[in-house]
């Protein structure tokens, strides 16, 4: 009797989980808005920024910004990772940990995708604009993963890369993982670059991969360096267009640096990253049709304020589920005042602030998983006969 109840349960939750991913929202069009920059801090909580502050004597260009308030990270895994954190922040739904751009479960031991869900850059180009990524980790990292591929566990490189290839974005520059082919990807229409030098022959509107080979995270004196704050500029040269296109930066090393409680390397990484918004605001600056939101997937390392050091500190080397800064020049209607939102929420946003009438969130049903689950309960079910 046990057992079917929990078969029973199985079959229910997979029912809700299909339920959950059809439900939308309706769009509302903004038609004003043609360029979006997403901004993403690995790892940046509000107290990663006060800590840089206080220890250097830091000026933040992010504490300009007009709009400030904080994102609600979990995920349905509870502390949320990257994946899950990115898949919110880009397909405006929360989903367990792992999974990019889909909702899945482990049937068997093995990753079942219940559903794929539509992400921001897919939207942007549905719309005919341009889209890409800028991250200083590498290409397959969670971040700009959630944003160019659909698979239900993070830790796949090689399908990350081989999806990549072949998706419709015309510019991903990350840090190299070695797995990309440059004869493969040229093959497939890109423009394969592996160092700053070689991106600056990259013609404006030429879409163009790069893996990066020197360090992306802050300037280490090294000629080989390609800083986020100078690829973020040169990444939004090339994407400007008539008609506007979508943008996401991120800053990796705050959070790779909190996971080794380096507050060094995570400081610098956080002032590059910093610079990136700056750049990136300098350019909206210059027009009214262009937003910038900055915030992050989630925080890394729990740092709090010690009363009795009067200091900041690492408590741990893990994410925590503190919310983090969520900041946005050129639209009020997000966030305002100190406020808190889903992190799902700031997709939405997005979307509308692109003028996107579609559905969204939006997703496709896997019609594999209603096999895959059936099948799994048969075996259960003929195992038990057998026994």
């Amino acid at each position: 009797m046990k057992k079917k109840t929990i078969k029973l349960i199985s079959v229910i939750i997979a029912l809700s989980l299909i339920l959950t991913c059809l439900s939308s929202a309706s769009a509302i069009v903004i038609p004003d808005v043609k360029n979006v920059i997403l901004m993403i801090g690995d790892g940046m909580g509000e107290n990663s920024i006060e800590w840089t502050k206080a220890e250097l004597g830091y000026k933040a260009f992010m504490d300009t910004l007009p709009y400030q308030g904080y994102s609600q990270t979990d995920s349905l895994s509870g502390t949320t990772d990257s994946a899950a954190g990115a898949t919110a922040l880009s397909c405006g739904k929360r989903v367990y940990n792992s999974n990019l751009c889909t909702l899945s479960l482990l049937i068997d031991g093995q990753g079942a995708m219940v559903c794929s869900y539509k992400n921001l850059s897919e939207v942007a180009k549905s719309m005919g604009k341009r889209a890409g990524i800028v991250t200083s980790d590498q290409n397959s990292g969670a971040t700009p993963a959630g944003f160019s591929v659909h698979t239900y566990k993070r830790e796949l490189a090689e399908e990350i890369t081989a999806q990549q290839k072949d998706c419709g974005l015309d510019l991903i520059w990350a840090a190299d993982n070695g797995l990309s082919n440059k004869e493969e990807f040229e093959a497939a229409g890109w423009t394969y670059a592996q160092s700053l030098t070689e991106l600056t022959r990259v013609e404006n509107g030429e879409r163009s991969f790069a893996a990066i080979t020197g360090s992306i995270c802050f300037e280490t004196g090294s000629k080989s360096d390609a800083p986020l704050s100078t690829l973020t500029t040169m990444a939004i040269k090339n994407l400007d267009n008539p008609d506007g296109f979508f943008l996401m930066v991120e800053g990796a090393h705050i959070d790779k640096n909190s996971h080794s409680n380096n507050k060094e390397g995570m400081m610098k990484a956080l002032m590059e990253f910093d610079k990136a918004v700056e750049n990136a605001v300098a350019y909206a600056s210059e027009r009214s049709d262009t937003i910038v939101v900055v915030t992050a997937d989630h925080e890394t390392g729990g740092i709090t304020y010690n009363e009795e050091t009067q200091s900041y500190e690492y408590t741990s080397g893990n994410h925590s589920n503190v919310d983090v800064p969520l900041r946005i020049y050129g639209s009020d209607r997000l966030v305002k005042d100190g406020k808190s939102v889903k992190n799902s929420q700031v997709a939405v946003f997005i979307a509308d602030e692109m003028g996107y009438n579609g559905r969204f969130p939006d997703a496709s049903i896997n019609p594999a998983f209603i096999f895959d689950l059936f099948s799994a309960l048969f075996k259960a079910a003929k195992a038990k006969i057998a026994a």
